[in-house]
């Protein structure tokens, strides 16, 4: 090994109005402590991240949200996996040690670079509506949005899931070891118990009430009647017999037989009870998409299209800072002016237009197109913030009015960055959505609530909304997994949870090492300054907050709060350098 780095935990964590009046309720809490190191490698590394050093490889990295996951994915590359092979097994064993942010009942995006035909793709698992799904399915008997968390706990908000399929596809791909064997040392902790981390001890302790809902989900999270503490051994063995099942029979098991019907009568038997069939889930597919990619400063950022609002977003904001100078870097009021704005434009598009491309034309092209971003960036050229924003009229070759979108979506998920020794490149961000999903468990893992992705709003005024709750739509996200291309060539990996303030933490991170010449390590670590309606969030604790006159007196409206983004990033070129976000308890290790 050349050398091994670790991040560990440090601190944890529509329209414009009603979205903002959402942020208020907050699954993820601030806490802090130590995660102990798997292994004497590991251990040496610590000094080194918090010193704020990056990891330095030659042959293989891999970048993920916990320790026990990131080490898996790398005993898969030592051996000589690929990309594909780390991936799989480092997902499995998130969905034990992270179970709140991602795992087998929620769904993933998926940017893959090919090494052997140097050609970027897209894999779309994102969770599907069920057909028996109609547009007031977050309405109350008046036609009134519900309250979001009225909507959240139970069964009503739980999609398809398509994280299997899509781990199952990417394997058949790109995979060359045994698909049982990459499931194995997940299997084997489950059974054998996991010390828990603080911050799933305090996030279990947060959301106790909301837990509790559920007997299952309450015994496992909360053994009589007490939330888990940091250090207790946790052991899961319905998560074990469900892989030891998906190893034997493959992801066709949980689709039908006996795990599908389990799935399917805990979600319509909820209190809070869903529509999610057998059906829905014999059908589901993953689905390979286009790379969505924009031009900035001779590179190519390429991304996930519709329904992810993320390539699109991150592309937008870019595209309307090609023609500035951000050399002044991100202490600068102008800098941060700049950006402020270009993303509350791209924000206003996002709201405006964006939504599933299989349900709703989106006017890819013309949102990225250069001359309109041009126009759109021309905005950005006074001295103050601007008083508003609203749409633009992107190129359209459909002639469609849509309201603009009030979708909730809140911080949590997870992501994943792998370059393989064979140079393919994996970035995928993974989700149940909210902290802790639906709060349902089925065979040891956590049920997504993704359906609160779509807006509860299915018209506004008369005029129909883009993300409204529709049979088989997959609704609209913020992800944003991102590799980035200079000559041909991979040379960034990046990504991050957070919900919709995703788009500005991998935006900022491209900025970081693009315009600022940041290693990936600094780049995580840059303090967060995120704005996509006009309130500009500054990250307590940092030096974001001495900015908080300046943005003032420009014009903004500031709120000094907790940013809990995990970025894990990656940067390609003589060798390979990677970071992880150091207010959570990612790691990077490499070869």
């Amino acid at each position: 090994m050349r050398a091994f780095v670790m991040g560990f935990l440090v601190a944890m964590a529509g329209s414009a109005t009603a979205q903002q009046a959402a942020d208020a309720v907050e699954p993820e809490v601030a806490g802090g402590g130590v995660f102990q190191s798997l292994s004497p490698e590991v251990t040496n590394a610590l000094a080194a991240k918090a010193s704020g050093v990056p990891v330095e490889a030659d042959n293989w990295m891999v970048v993920a949200a916990n320790p026990h996951a990131v080490k898996a994915g790398a005993d898969v590359l030592a051996r000589g996996g690929t990309a594909a092979d780390a991936l799989v097994a480092v997902q499995v064993m998130l969905g034990l040690v992270e179970p709140q942010s991602s795992g087998l009942g929620g769904g993933a995006f998926l940017v893959w670079y090919d090494a052997t035909s140097g050609e970027i793709t897209t894999f779309d698992g994102r969770e599907t509506a069920p057909l028996a799904a109609t547009p007031r399915l977050f309405q109350d008997d008046a036609g009134e949005p519900l309250k979001f968390f009225d909507a959240v706990v139970g069964g009503r908000s739980v999609g398809t899931p398509g994280t299997p399929a899509l781990l199952a596809e990417i394997h058949k791909r790109f995979g060359t070891q045994d698909w049982a064997g990459l499931l194995a040392p997940a299997m084997q902790m489950a059974e054998e118990g996991f010390a828990v981390s603080p911050r799933l001890a305090q996030l279990v302790a947060a959301d106790a009430e909301r837990l509790g809902s559920s007997e299952v989900t309450a015994a496992y999270f909360m053994p009589a009647g007490v939330p888990l503490a940091a250090g207790n051994t946790l052991v899961n063995l319905p998560y074990a017999q469900t892989l030891k099942v998906l190893g034997e029979q493959g992801v066709g098991a949980f689709y039908a037989g006996d795990l599908a019907k389990t799935i399917v009568a805990t979600v319509q038997g909820a209190e809070n009870a869903g529509v999610l069939s057998e059906v829905d889930l014999a059908i589901y597919r993953v689905k390979e998409r286009p790379a969505i990619c924009a031009s900035y400063r001779a590179h190519e950022v390429c991304g996930m299209g519709p329904p992810s609002s993320g390539a699109i977003a991150v592309g937008q904001t870019l595209g309307m800072l090609e023609g500035y100078d951000l050399s002044a870097g991100p202490d600068d009021v102008t800098v941060r002016r700049l950006i402020g704005d270009a993303s509350r434009l791209a924000f206003a598009d996002r709201g405006r237009y964006v939504a599933d491309i299989d349900f709703v034309p989106v006017p890819v092209e013309g949102m990225l197109d250069a001359a309109y971003l041009a126009e759109r960036g021309a905005l950005l050229a006074g001295d103050d913030a601007l008083p508003e924003v609203s749409a633009g009229n992107p190129a359209f070759d459909h002639a469609l009015n849509w309201a603009d979108d009030e979708a909730i979506e809140l911080p949590s998920t997870s992501h994943i960055s792998i370059v393989d020794s064979f140079g393919n490149v994996a970035s995928m961000t993974t989700t149940i959505e909210n902290g802790f999903g639906s709060r349902l468990m089925v065979g040891g893992f956590l049920l997504n609530n993704e359906l609160t992705d779509f807006s509860f709003r299915s018209h506004k005024s008369g005029v129909p909304i883009a993300n409204r709750v529709e049979p088989g739509k997959r609704p609209r996200s913020s992800m944003s997994p991102t590799i980035v291309m200079k000559d041909g060539a991979p040379v960034i990996v990046a990504g991050s949870p957070g919900g919709s303030r995703i788009i500005g933490y991998t935006a900022q991170a491209i900025i970081g090492m693009i315009d600022w010449g940041l290693d990936p390590q600094q780049a995580a670590a840059l303090p967060h300054l995120v704005n996509r309606f006009g309130t500009y969030d500054l990250e307590e604790g940092t030096s974001a907050e001495a900015l908080a006159e300046d943005l003032g007196t420009i014009g903004y409206e500031t709120n000094v709060r907790g940013l809990t983004s995990g970025l894990h990033l990656i940067g390609i070129g003589d060798s390979l350098q990677g970071g992880a976000d150091p207010r959570r308890e990612g790691i990077a290790l490499g070869e």
